[in-house]
């Protein structure tokens, strides 16, 4: 069975233009998919707490020597990279703040940086670990378009996934809102009609 995983990470609750993307990229997958389950993370509404010092000696104590905070903090991070596993597909909102990705998603993506869980190390170099699972990114900006020079967003999303080993990254582009509302709408939903489902 086809499991979806949804992030969201825009700070906006209304009038979002990645949720909106989010919201019909998963309403595709869902029409061709009817008994799909989905799990929604809405990392705007509820963000993570950053990763630290403490967190990263929970995270890398044995479960078994863990104290009881320890323990709390590294239950969060495991959680998530449970919810990433059991995942076939992952839809995620990729809001432009700053010519970069939001804060919130980047400490999702620092919260499951684990070596052992979504990568290892070996002679080769770097593995990922999450195999078998397809990424749907949906990028929206008021004007940075994606792929340019000041797009410091989207390469890095797309590497870090890789990191973890998904290598089927598509992306849906409304990356010029604020220039042109009604044109750079169509283009992301182009590019959704263009995906398969």
């Amino acid at each position: 069975m086809t499991h979806i995983l949804r992030i969201d990470s825009s700070i906006k609750t209304q009038g979002s233009i990645s949720r909106q993307l989010t919201d019909d990229i998963v309403a595709k997958l869902l029409a061709a998919h009817p008994k799909a389950t989905v799990t929604a993370r809405d990392l705007g509404a509820n963000p993570l707490p950053a990763t630290d010092a403490n967190w990263l000696v929970a995270v890398n104590t044995p479960a078994d020597k863990r104290t009881a905070e320890q323990a709390e903090i590294a239950a969060q991070s495991d959680a998530l990279i449970a919810e990433l596993k059991a995942s076939n597909v992952v839809v995620i909102g990729l809001p432009i703040y700053n010519f970069a990705l939001p804060s919130q998603l980047k400490s999702w993506l620092d919260q499951m940086a684990r070596a052992g869980e979504t990568f290892r190390y070996s002679e080769a170099g770097p593995e990922g670990l999450v195999k078998d699972t397809r990424a749907i990114v949906a990028y929206s900006s008021n004007g940075t378009r994606m792929g340019s020079d000041i797009d410091f967003a989207s390469g890095y999303l797309r590497h870090m996934l890789g990191f973890f080993g998904i290598t089927d990254v598509q992306f849906v582009a409304s990356d010029h809102y604020a220039i042109d509302a009604e044109d750079s709408l169509k283009s992301a939903n182009d590019d959704i009609a263009r995906l398969a489902a």
